[in-house]
Protein backbone atom coordinates (compact mmCIF):
# COMPACT_ATOMS: atom_id res chain seq x y z
CA UNK A 1 0.00 0.00 0.00
CA UNK A 2 1.86 2.94 -0.93
CA UNK A 3 -0.62 5.44 -1.33
CA UNK A 4 -0.62 6.26 2.07
CA UNK A 5 0.71 9.46 3.63
CA UNK A 6 -0.24 9.91 6.89
CA UNK A 7 -0.17 7.39 10.08
CA UNK A 8 -2.58 8.75 13.21
CA UNK A 9 -2.38 6.68 16.17
CA UNK A 10 -4.82 6.29 19.02
CA UNK A 11 -2.39 6.59 22.61
CA UNK A 12 -4.30 4.69 25.43
CA UNK A 13 -3.70 1.05 24.82
CA UNK A 14 -1.63 1.76 21.46
CA UNK A 15 1.07 4.09 21.46
CA UNK A 16 1.57 3.17 25.52
CA UNK A 17 -0.03 0.50 27.78
CA UNK A 18 -2.11 3.15 30.15
CA UNK A 19 -3.78 0.18 32.35
CA UNK A 20 -1.72 0.63 35.07
CA UNK A 21 -1.55 3.92 35.51
CA UNK A 22 -5.15 5.02 34.71
CA UNK A 23 -6.14 2.34 37.11
CA UNK A 24 -4.08 3.84 40.14
CA UNK A 25 -5.74 7.38 38.58
CA UNK A 26 -9.41 6.89 39.00
CA UNK A 27 -8.91 4.98 41.84
CA UNK A 28 -7.24 6.89 44.10
CA UNK A 29 -9.78 9.61 43.15
CA UNK A 30 -12.76 7.00 44.00
CA UNK A 31 -10.65 6.29 47.60
CA UNK A 32 -9.98 9.94 48.54
CA UNK A 33 -14.03 10.24 48.40
CA UNK A 34 -14.56 6.71 50.54
CA UNK A 35 -15.74 5.07 46.89
CA UNK A 36 -14.60 1.65 46.33
CA UNK A 37 -12.00 0.94 43.26
CA UNK A 38 -13.37 0.87 40.03
CA UNK A 39 -15.39 -2.38 38.78
CA UNK A 40 -13.95 -4.11 35.70
CA UNK A 41 -16.64 -2.17 33.63
CA UNK A 42 -15.78 0.90 34.98
CA UNK A 43 -12.52 0.50 34.26
CA UNK A 44 -13.26 -0.22 30.58
CA UNK A 45 -15.34 2.71 30.11
CA UNK A 46 -12.46 4.70 31.70
CA UNK A 47 -9.89 3.28 29.06
CA UNK A 48 -11.57 4.71 26.12
CA UNK A 49 -13.70 7.89 27.25
CA UNK A 50 -12.27 11.01 28.25
CA UNK A 51 -11.31 12.04 31.60
CA UNK A 52 -14.65 14.33 31.88
CA UNK A 53 -17.19 11.44 30.88
CA UNK A 54 -15.00 8.90 33.05
CA UNK A 55 -15.92 11.25 36.11
CA UNK A 56 -19.25 11.88 35.39
CA UNK A 57 -19.86 7.96 35.49
CA UNK A 58 -18.28 7.19 38.60
CA UNK A 59 -19.60 9.93 40.52
CA UNK A 60 -23.30 10.51 39.19
CA UNK A 61 -23.91 13.03 42.28
CA UNK A 62 -23.30 16.38 40.87
CA UNK A 63 -21.23 17.98 43.77
CA UNK A 64 -19.25 15.12 44.23
CA UNK A 65 -18.50 15.52 41.01
CA UNK A 66 -17.60 18.92 41.11
CA UNK A 67 -15.42 17.93 44.21
CA UNK A 68 -13.43 14.95 41.81
CA UNK A 69 -13.06 17.48 39.05
CA UNK A 70 -11.09 19.85 41.99
CA UNK A 71 -9.49 17.01 43.43
CA UNK A 72 -8.21 15.75 39.64
CA UNK A 73 -7.18 19.61 38.88
CA UNK A 74 -5.17 20.00 42.03
CA UNK A 75 -3.24 16.57 41.50
CA UNK A 76 -2.76 16.42 38.35
CA UNK A 77 -1.68 13.40 36.35
CA UNK A 78 1.94 13.84 36.76
CA UNK A 79 2.45 11.04 39.55
CA UNK A 80 0.84 8.33 37.25
CA UNK A 81 2.87 9.03 34.21
CA UNK A 82 5.76 6.57 35.60
CA UNK A 83 3.07 4.05 35.46
CA UNK A 84 2.45 4.43 31.73
CA UNK A 85 4.72 1.77 29.12
CA UNK A 86 5.53 3.04 26.04
CA UNK A 87 5.19 0.07 23.26
CA UNK A 88 8.28 -0.94 22.40
CA UNK A 89 7.76 -0.89 18.61
CA UNK A 90 6.36 2.87 18.43
CA UNK A 91 10.03 4.35 17.99
CA UNK A 92 11.64 2.26 15.87
CA UNK A 93 8.68 2.34 13.26
CA UNK A 94 8.78 6.14 13.14
CA UNK A 95 12.34 6.25 12.52
CA UNK A 96 11.92 3.56 9.93
CA UNK A 97 9.15 5.57 8.25
CA UNK A 98 10.84 9.10 8.35
CA UNK A 99 10.46 11.24 5.81
CA UNK A 100 8.11 9.20 3.97
CA UNK A 101 4.99 9.29 6.22
CA UNK A 102 3.76 11.93 8.30
CA UNK A 103 2.47 11.24 12.07
CA UNK A 104 -0.32 12.35 13.87
CA UNK A 105 -2.01 11.21 17.43
CA UNK A 106 -6.03 11.37 17.66
CA UNK A 107 -6.88 10.83 21.69
CA UNK A 108 -9.43 11.60 24.11
CA UNK A 109 -6.74 12.13 26.64
CA UNK A 110 -6.99 15.64 27.10
CA UNK A 111 -4.33 18.07 29.40
CA UNK A 112 -1.78 14.97 29.44
CA UNK A 113 -0.91 14.36 25.97
CA UNK A 114 1.54 16.69 25.16
CA UNK A 115 3.11 16.38 28.83
CA UNK A 116 3.43 12.25 27.73
CA UNK A 117 5.20 13.22 24.39
CA UNK A 118 7.90 15.17 26.27
CA UNK A 119 9.01 12.96 29.12
CA UNK A 120 9.00 10.05 26.62
CA UNK A 121 10.98 12.34 23.92
CA UNK A 122 8.36 11.99 21.14
CA UNK A 123 7.49 15.33 20.76
CA UNK A 124 9.48 15.70 17.34
CA UNK A 125 7.60 12.58 15.92
CA UNK A 126 4.26 14.24 15.60
CA UNK A 127 3.60 17.12 13.88
CA UNK A 128 -0.39 17.04 14.94
CA UNK A 129 -1.55 16.16 18.23
CA UNK A 130 -5.14 16.31 18.36
CA UNK A 131 -6.87 15.46 21.85
CA UNK A 132 -10.32 15.88 23.09
CA UNK A 133 -10.51 19.20 24.27
CA UNK A 134 -8.90 20.20 20.50
CA UNK A 135 -12.33 19.46 18.95
CA UNK A 136 -15.99 19.77 19.85
CA UNK A 137 -16.84 16.66 19.70
CA UNK A 138 -14.39 13.56 20.79
CA UNK A 139 -14.43 9.92 19.84
CA UNK A 140 -16.93 8.38 18.62
CA UNK A 141 -17.09 11.49 16.37
CA UNK A 142 -14.93 11.75 13.78
CA UNK A 143 -13.84 15.41 14.38
CA UNK A 144 -10.05 14.48 15.72
CA UNK A 145 -9.38 12.35 12.54
CA UNK A 146 -11.50 14.96 9.87
CA UNK A 147 -9.05 17.22 11.54
CA UNK A 148 -5.90 15.09 11.01
CA UNK A 149 -6.57 15.15 7.14
CA UNK A 150 -7.81 18.82 7.13
CA UNK A 151 -4.32 19.23 8.63
CA UNK A 152 -2.14 17.48 6.41
CA UNK A 153 -4.21 18.32 3.25
CA UNK A 154 -4.57 14.49 2.81
CA UNK A 155 -8.10 12.72 1.26
CA UNK A 156 -9.35 9.51 3.77
CA UNK A 157 -7.29 7.05 1.54
CA UNK A 158 -4.52 8.65 2.24
CA UNK A 159 -4.38 7.92 6.07
CA UNK A 160 -4.59 4.75 8.59
CA UNK A 161 -5.42 5.22 11.92
CA UNK A 162 -4.30 2.92 14.74
CA UNK A 163 -6.60 2.58 17.12
CA UNK A 164 -8.07 -0.45 19.89
CA UNK A 165 -11.33 0.94 20.94
CA UNK A 166 -15.32 0.67 19.94
CA UNK A 167 -15.13 4.50 19.70
CA UNK A 168 -12.01 4.35 17.42
CA UNK A 169 -13.51 1.82 15.11
CA UNK A 170 -16.63 4.31 14.66
CA UNK A 171 -14.68 7.63 14.24
CA UNK A 172 -12.85 5.65 11.70
CA UNK A 173 -15.25 4.66 10.09
CA UNK A 174 -17.46 7.74 10.78
CA UNK A 175 -14.10 9.96 9.00
CA UNK A 176 -13.96 7.66 6.10
CA UNK A 177 -10.24 6.55 7.34
CA UNK A 178 -9.03 2.91 7.08
CA UNK A 179 -9.15 1.75 10.67
CA UNK A 180 -5.85 -1.06 11.89
CA UNK A 181 -6.91 -2.45 15.12
CA UNK A 182 -4.75 -3.39 17.53
CA UNK A 183 -4.85 -6.19 19.50
CA UNK A 184 -8.65 -6.37 19.43
CA UNK A 185 -9.61 -9.03 17.04
CA UNK A 186 -13.44 -7.67 18.21
CA UNK A 187 -13.05 -4.53 16.07
CA UNK A 188 -14.04 -4.59 12.63
CA UNK A 189 -11.07 -3.00 11.58
CA UNK A 190 -9.51 -2.75 7.83
CA UNK A 191 -6.07 -4.44 9.30
CA UNK A 192 -5.31 -6.38 12.55
CA UNK A 193 -2.45 -5.84 14.05
CA UNK A 194 -0.84 -7.39 17.73
CA UNK A 195 1.82 -4.84 17.57
CA UNK A 196 3.09 -1.91 15.64
CA UNK A 197 6.22 -3.73 13.57
CA UNK A 198 3.19 -5.37 11.90
CA UNK A 199 2.44 -2.08 10.25
CA UNK A 200 5.44 -2.46 7.79
CA UNK A 201 3.59 -5.57 6.57
CA UNK A 202 0.37 -3.28 5.57
CA UNK A 203 2.84 -0.22 4.31
CA UNK A 204 5.93 -1.83 2.93
CA UNK A 205 9.19 0.10 3.38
Amino acid sequence: MNDIKVLAFDCDGVMFDTRKANQAYYNDILNHFGRPPMTPDQFFYAQMHTVDESLESLFPDPEELQAAHALRRKTGYGPYLKYMEIEPDLKPLMDKYAGRLRFAVATNRTDTMHKVLAINGLESYFELVVTARDVARPKPWPDQLLRVLDFFHVSADEALFIGDSELDEKAAKAAGVRLVAYDNPNLSGDYHIRRLKEIEEIIPL
